[in-house]
C-alpha cells in the first residue's frame, strides 16, 4: 500500500512538469522580426535599426510546435534591464504573434527581445538599436 501511495505521489509530483518540459521542447520561434506596425498580421517597416523618434516598435514571432494551447512571453530589455514583459497566447501548431513597447525619445542604444517557453526558459532572443 505504502508502495503504491509513493507511485501515486511521484506521477501526480512529477509527470505535470514532464508533460511541461516536453511541450516546450517543441515549442520553435521560426522568425522574429522588429518593426514600426503590424498590418493583417504581418509585420511592416522591419529594420533592426531605428530613429529615436519611432514611438512604438514590435517585436513579431512565428511559432511552431504547439502541441496544445500554450503561452510565450516577450521580455523587453533596454541595455540589458528588463522594461516589460507580455505573455501572448499560442493557440495552433502555427502561430503568429507579437508586442509593442512605447520607446521613450530619450532611450537611445540596445534593445532585446526574449522570447520565454511556459516555462520560463529563452527559446529565442533578437534585438534592434535605436539611434539618434
Amino acid at each position: 500500500m505504502r508502495k503504491r501511495f509513493f507511485a501515486l505521489a511521484f506521477v501526480m509530483l512529477c509527470v505535470p512538469g514532464i508533460i511541461q518540459a516536453q511541450e516546450a521542447a517543441g515549442l520553435k520561434v521560426d522568425e522574429i522580426v522588429f518593426c514600426t506596425a503590424v498590418q493583417d498580421r504581418t509585420p511592416s517597416g522591419a529594420d533592426t535599426a531605428f530613429a529615436s523618434i519611432v514611438e512604438n516598435v514590435y517585436c513579431f514571432v512565428s511559432v511552431s510546435g504547439a502541441a496544445d494551447t500554450t503561452a510565450i512571453t516577450h521580455v523587453w530589455y533596454y541595455k540589458d534591464q528588463e522594461v516589460g514583459r507580455v505573455e501572448l497566447a499560442v493557440r495552433s501548431a502555427h502561430w503568429r504573434t507579437w508586442s509593442t513597447k512605447k520607446i521613450p525619445s530619450d532611450w537611445q542604444g540596445t534593445w532585446r527581445v526574449d522570447v520565454l517557453s511556459p516555462a520560463g526558459e529563452v527559446i529565442k532572443s533578437g534585438g534592434f538599436v535605436v539611434k539618434p
